[in-house]
């Protein structure tokens, strides 16, 4: 039986989303009640093009199980 398999698995997801888009739609998601999943940690930046490769391998060797960069 794989991780993903097993019950009650949620997989840990780290997003980093640009200020100008992405974390805007989060942000109105949040004003308007909507909930995500408590698995998913949303990280701002100034622009998802400049999200540094080390931060994705980083979240990675800190135990994400997925990465997002959304802009």
């Amino acid at each position: 039986m794989s991780v993903a398999q097993t019950p009650g698995w949620e997989p840990k997801i780290v997003a980093f989303c640009c200020n100008w888009c992405a974390y805007a739609g989060a942000d109105l998601a949040g004003l308007n009640r909507l909930q995500y999943p408590a698995n998913v940690r949303v990280i701002r930046v100034p622009c998802s093009g400049r999200v540094n490769p080390q931060f994705v391998l980083r979240a990675f060797q800190r135990g994400a199980d997925g990465v997002l960069v959304s802009g």
